[in-house]
């Protein structure tokens, strides 16, 4: 990790407000005074109008009073007024002591503020510093949450677990990047350096409040078929697949450590932000599991009341087993997930890969769910399940007079009458499952004339009206 220069405390607030905004830019609502613990300001971001406010770490480490509410409340307030993406930079020690109870009372109105602003304006919180108590919570009610080397976020400070439980804890350890970058989801996206977290920022930002325009003249096609295994049945990276999808560059993956075996990006498409999830089988083989299905369905969730139409690349063999899922909540957040995309009305297009089986395929924005357009490449299969599970049970009782050396060659011979007789992918096509079979080298373009046909007649895309956060 590399050191930045020291900055004097007294100017990072006004310091962090003017590296966040374009030269020049920054004009401000509520200036930074002494006994003040918040500052607010308008600006530019890559020439789009922003609201941005920052604690003041230099006046009682940042913490929140009535004062420093109303700063937050009224830079939510004209972001509202002028529908304009609004950032938040947190270094807080929690609410202001001194003033007792009255200090709870502007976290309440925050809070408030923010949800009322959810799904309508694009929110993002940078954390570059302690965001403890109910500091806390203000990130974790915005759109995307990025962490700096020194941001920590915790309701309960080291102290406090320490005289309640016993546990011998840190900062770092309760409320850093690993907890909270791997373990929680809280974070989108962790920062190496505090001048990373606010080109991180200013970049998600410009994606989340510059949505631009559908461009299909921009959309060139590459044989993405290639970067899939010779093996159907080996693993792989399926980053380069999500790559390949969007503009090249312009990817930002968030909670690329939080449930890795789903990969959620943003990025653009023909000059157009999207969102793109996807299967990833190099981890847990590509199944969905309690918490890759709560991670898909914050971000469709996000996606849809932004106004941000998806691409779901999908390649997966269906939900995790096991007795640990079933008890760490797989039907409940499961249906999250079910939830977010039967909810949507942003266009969607679904790409099956290689595969997709059972209830994950329902999951997976299946046409059933309203999926606006569902393709597969050639070969891909999609099935209650894969057709060597299918006969295992199906023929089991054959399979079992089957002498031990002929039983491979018997069960191969089995599996392939069985994609005959399940139909395969004009079977999908019959039933209304699928509505093409596209050439993987042609897939950007398909998914090009599949957006395009589903704009409004402004070029604009129909979004959903809710909150971001999933129920």
């Amino acid at each position: 990790m590399t050191t930045e220069a020291p900055v004097d405390k007294k100017l990072m607030a006004v310091s962090r407000l003017t590296s966040l905004l374009d030269a020049g830019s920054l004009k401000f609502v509520v200036p930074q005074t002494d006994g003040l613990g918040a500052v607010s300001a308008t600006g530019t971001i890559n020439g789009r109008n922003v609201i941005a406010f920052a604690n003041d770490p230099s006046f009682q480490g940042g913490a929140l009073g009535a004062a420093e509410g109303e700063v937050i409340v009224g830079a939510y307030e004209i972001a509202m007024k002028e529908q304009c993406p609004i950032v938040g930079i947190w270094h807080s020690g929690g609410a202001r002591l001194q003033e007792g109870i009255g200090a709870l009372k502007p976290f309440g109105e925050i809070f408030r503020a923010m949800t009322l602003a959810s799904g309508k304006i694009p929110q993002v919180s940078v954390v570059l510093g302690p965001a403890a108590g109910g500091g806390a919570y203000g990130p974790a009610l915005t759109d995307i949450v990025i962490l700096g080397p020194e941001g920590r976020i915790f309701v309960t400070g080291p102290e406090v677990v320490r005289s309640v439980t016993g546990e011998d804890v840190d900062m770092l350890r309760l409320g850093g990047p690993e907890p909270h970058g791997r373990r929680s989801g809280v974070v989108h996206v962790v920062a190496e350096t505090e001048h990373d977290a606010m080109e991180q920022t200013r970049n998600i930002t410009d994606l989340l409040g510059n949505l631009g325009n559908l461009d299909v003249s921009k959309i060139s096609d590459t044989d993405m078929g290639k970067l899939l295994p010779e093996q159907n049945n080996r693993a792989y990276d399926a980053h380069p697949i999500v790559d390949a999808v969007i503009d090249a560059g312009t990817g930002i993956e968030l909670h690329p450590r939080w449930a890795p075996n789903v990969i959620t990006t943003l990025g653009r498409f023909g000059g157009r932000t999207v969102g793109v999830i996807a299967n990833n089988p190099l981890r847990l083989g590509g199944c969905l599991d309690a918490t890759s299905a709560e991670k898909s369905a914050r971000f469709v969730r996000m996606c849809d009341a932004l106004g941000i139409p998806m691409i779901v690349m999908v390649d997966v063999p269906g939900y995790l087993p096991g007795v640990g899922q079933e008890w760490d909540g797989v039907v409940r957040r499961g249906a999250k997930l079910l939830h977010a995309f039967a909810e949507c009305v942003v266009p969607r297009i679904t790409c099956v890969t290689r595969k997709s089986y059972g209830g994950a395929y329902i999951a997976m924005n299946s046409k059933a769910l309203g999926a606006t357009r569902v393709m597969a490449w050639e070969g891909a299969e999609v099935a209650v399940m894969g057709p060597l599970a299918a006969i295992r049970i199906l023929h089991r009782r054959r399979l079992a007079e089957v002498p031990p050396d002929q039983k491979d060659a018997v069960e191969a011979e089995l599996a392939e009458e069985h994609k005959i007789t399940a139909g395969g992918l004009p079977k999908c096509i019959e039933l209304g499952a699928v509505d093409e079979i596209v050439d993987p080298a042609k897939t950007r373009t398909a998914i090009a004339t599949a957006l395009k046909a589903a704009q409004n007649p402004d070029g604009s895309f129909t979004r959903g009206n809710h909150g971001n956060i999933p129920l």
